[in-house]
């Protein structure tokens, strides 16, 4: 049996609500009841361990003054193997046989009725192993469908396909793995407009750290962190987010212990260990076991930067502060049917100073709902959130971009715009007509590996304020550095469909910046950047003692 703990009810619950503990008891009780159903623990209580009960005891015994639960949302994200399929059987069966409410209907779902599946078959096995659950409930394996007979209730697990899902009067919804979703439909159509007869319906999500951070698994996640660290306020959303912070040991058992609330009960050290190991001697497993034994949001591959430094630079700023101020314009125009960007550097007003960005997007407003679709990149979110503007035709008329750098010039002192000469032949010109100085900047590896390695250098410092872009945070993370034999590198992609445009009109604007500030060529004032992540700094300087003093020179 699970060690006793004391139970103090969540920070979370509302001034109004209460804490019921004759609810609280009888979820528990309910759910101790039911057995284990797989490996070592198959026919042993499920005595719930801490974590677990805290959830249970939350979630249906804080009740508003309505005598309602207060929370119809729970996100639990946590790593594998910590028993997070059985707790959500075991909710499941809970909303569907003992929360007293007549005609429920609980629904499982995932990305497909495979996975949607895995919960269900252990809350079937955990009906046919309770002898007094097994005579009330009708279960219909080959629908995957268990109906408790008392109220006429029923438990389903389902097909992930969104058009038969609308009208449904949810009672219970169980979403398993959102990490898997390709989009938020199935989920807005489940959780967010499923419910809404019901007086207390609880949508359980459950899932482990994904690697695609324009997902909606994403999303929630941002959201529950959100709360957690008091930015947010949602008194219905209860969030419980069990991860490694991103500089964490990946490979020190402690970090493992603190990050997986079941290890040493469901999952023991040797398990870790093991794959630790192989992840040692196959460093491409490496994103996988932070993903699944550490839940950190990861990338399937390591890219040029480091985003949790990036990431630094999110501090929202008011442009307004910016007026007047000189600028330097990087322009990455792509194709007329592709996104465009501009991007405005502003260089600080001493050495010790930030560089301001200011990224501005375009994309043709006809390919954009094919694009959403066929690249899973949430376009339409971004224009509806200003992000990102569409527009009309099916390409971008680059009379369009002209007539807007016009209208910031008027607002920003733009000294200089650098731009990508592929495409851009007849705007620079015109451009040049206007009075703006034009610089043209190659993309090899001449130009692009210093100016690359200085905004890494701006970034590790923490000197880069971006404000928390989504399209420009998303151009960055999908840049890969392509390197020759000298050790220069220049920014690339691995697929079509992850766009830096705004990440290379970012290093060449800033590298202008840096560059003009500097008065002439920054190598006069110090060496050539090196980048090297195992300097205490991120990177040091040719020929400074004091920079490669750590590197024992």
């Amino acid at each position: 049996m699970a060690e006793k703990y004391i139970y103090s009810p969540t920070q979370f619950m509302a001034e109004d609500s209460y804490y019921d503990k004759r609810r609280a008891d009888h979820a528990v009780a309910f759910i101790e009841q039911l057995q284990h159903t797989k490996g070592e623990w198959a026919g042993k209580p499920f005595y719930l361990l801490p974590w677990q009960e805290t959830i249970i005891r939350d979630l249906f015994g804080v009740i508003k003054p309505n005598g309602a639960r207060q929370f119809n949302h729970c996100f639990v994200e946590i790593c594998k193997k910590s028993g997070k399929s059985e707790l959500a059987a075991a909710i499941a069966l809970y909303l569907l046989c003992a929360d007293g409410e007549e005609g429920a209907e609980i629904y499982g779902m995932a990305n497909d009725r495979k996975q949607a599946g895995i919960v269900f078959d252990v809350a079937l096995q955990m009906v046919k192993r309770q002898p007094t659950l097994s005579s009330l409930c009708k279960i219909v394996e080959s629908q995957k469908r268990i109906v408790f007979k008392p109220t006429n209730s029923f438990y389903s697990a389902m097909s992930s396909e969104v058009s038969t899902k609308y009208g449904l009067n949810t009672h219970g919804c169980i979403f398993d793995e959102l990490l898997g979703q390709p989009d938020r439909k199935l989920y807005d159509t489940m959780v967010r407009g499923a419910g809404a007869a019901r007086r207390q319906p609880l949508n359980f999500v459950i899932t482990t750290a994904g690697n695609d951070r324009n997902s909606i698994c994403y999303e929630e996640h941002c959201k529950a962190i959100d709360i957690l660290e008091g930015r947010k306020i949602d008194p219905t959303y209860y969030p419980v987010v069990f991860s490694a912070p991103d500089d964490a040991d990946w490979t020190d058992p402690e970090v493992w212990r603190r990050v997986n609330p079941s290890f040493g009960h469901i999952v023991g050290e040797e398990y870790y260990q093991n794959a630790c190991n192989s992840a040692k001697q196959n460093p491409s497993e490496e994103p996988q076991f932070r993903q699944f034994f550490l839940c950190q949001w990861t990338n399937t591959v390591v890219k040029w930067l480091p985003m949790d430094k990036y990431d630094k630079g999110s501090t929202p700023f008011n442009s307004d502060d910016l007026r007047g101020n000189p600028c330097y314009a990087g322009l990455d125009l792509a194709s007329t049917d592709d996104i465009a960007a501009l991007v405005l550097a502003f260089p600080p007003d001493d050495e010790n100073g930030f560089y301001y960005v200011l990224p501005y997007f375009w994309i043709p407003r006809d390919n954009m709902e094919r694009r959403v679709k066929k690249d899973h990149v949430p376009y339409d979110k971004w224009v509806r959130e200003g992000f990102l503007e569409a527009t009309e035709g099916n390409i971008i008329y680059y009379d369009f971009i002209e007539k807007k750098i016009e209208e910031l010039s008027k607002i920003y002192k733009i000294e200089e715009i650098a731009y990508d000469r592929w495409g851009a032949v007849q705007l620079s010109q015109n451009l040049d007509k206007e009075g703006f100085e034009m610089i043209e900047f190659g993309q090899g590896y001449k130009d692009m590996s210093p100016a690359s390695k200085e905004l890494m250098r701006l970034v590790l410092d923490e000197k880069l304020i971006h404000g928390g872009n989504p399209v420009l945070r998303w151009m960055f993370e999908n840049v890969y550095a392509e390197s020759d034999a000298a050790g220069n590198i220049k920014p690339s992609k691995k697929k079509s469909r992850e766009k830096i445009d705004g990440a290379v009109a970012t290093i060449m604007a800033v590298y202008r910046a840096v560059f003009k500030e500097d008065h002439g060529s920054i190598y006069d004032k110090r060496g050539a950047l090196i980048v090297d992540l195992n300097h205490p700094k991120g990177y040091y300087y040719s020929g400074d003692p004091e920079s490669e003093k750590h590197l024992g020179r």
